[in-house]
């Protein structure tokens, strides 16, 4: 059985409006992520993902319900210092603005800054960065300014600085949302690279269909509570559930839903072009061996 780096546990949490009202965000949320699995949490602005995403970092601490992380359950008035601060440790945080994420003139040294912190040794420091910044392919801009850098870049920089401090998960809250498509695939193909090859837990908070397809998993959260869980092709042929939601649909799985009410031999739930683009080549087929 896999192990169960996060676990949520009839998580409620509300925000605090000036009149002291109190509106609520997660309502009794139920939620497991095992250790190396590709997460994506989807929902329309205000559902909750972000908020959760918080939680799980614990920039926010929930009204009630439990938190677990790698297996300890997260209270700040039983925890010491130290053990949150491990805790911390172990889940890293991209978040949209890169902009927001990087603290230093100079790219090599916005990387350091994290184990820096962590009070990692100084040599140690030197190989991590470099590691880093060669995973992301940003070893030959380490003494290049960051404001000299393109969107894209500049969140790879971002990603570094986190791979940096060695966390077991990283949690990517719609990190791709401010970038031009070329920023967005240099920065999903780092994700994917992170899960497969290293086995680094991700939960990808995303607002574009297409990235959420390269999950292993997909939870969708409506208004605080979770809507679907399931595997990609399982959550996207549910498309009337995820319309209702304020949701789109992956443009290729759409295309061939609409050929398959109007009578075609389609499958429902092809996710990629590629896929797409098969299901379609057979049926030209199977009509050319018929005429």
């Amino acid at each position: 059985m896999a192990e169960i780096v996060i676990k949520a546990e009839n998580l409620s949490f509300f925000y605090e409006e000036d009149d002291g009202a109190k509106i609520p965000v997660l309502q009794n949320f139920d939620l497991e992520i095992e250790k190396g699995s590709f997460v994506a949490l989807l929902g329309h602005n205000g559902s909750g993902k972000s908020t959760l995403a918080k939680l799980f970092n614990l920039i926010l601490t929930p009204e009630s319900g439990n938190l677990y992380l790698f297996g300890k359950r997260v209270d700040e008035n039983e925890m010491t210092d130290d053990e949150l601060f491990e805790i911390r440790r172990r889940i890293g945080m991209v978040f949209q603005n890169p902009d927001n994420q990087l603290v230093a003139t100079i790219v090599e040294e916005d990387v350091a800054f994290g184990p820096e912190n962590l009070g990692v040794p100084p040599k140690e420091i030197r190989q991590r960065v470099d590691d880093a910044l060669d995973f992301v392919k940003m070893k030959k801009f380490a003494r290049h300014s960051p404001h000299q850098l393109s969107g894209g870049q500049k969140q790879r920089v971002a990603i570094a600085g986190i791979l940096a401090c060695k966390p077991e998960v990283i949690i990517f809250d719609e990190s791709t949302a401010m970038l031009d498509p070329l920023g967005r695939a240099e920065v999903m193909s780092t994700i994917e690279t992170l899960n497969k090859e290293f086995g680094t837990t991700i939960v990808l908070i995303t607002h574009y269909m297409e990235e959420a397809t390269k999950a292993g998993r997909v939870v969708v959260i409506d208004n605080g509570k979770k809507l679907l869980d399931g595997t990609p092709k399982e959550v996207f042929k549910e498309t009337k559930i995820l319309r209702k939601a304020g949701l789109d649909i992956p443009q290729t799985t759409l295309l061939l839903q609409e050929l398959a009410d109007m009578g075609y031999d389609l499958p429902r739930n092809a996710l990629t072009p590629e896929e797409g683009a098969e299901a379609l080549a057979k049926i030209l087929s199977e009509k050319e061996k018929i005429k």
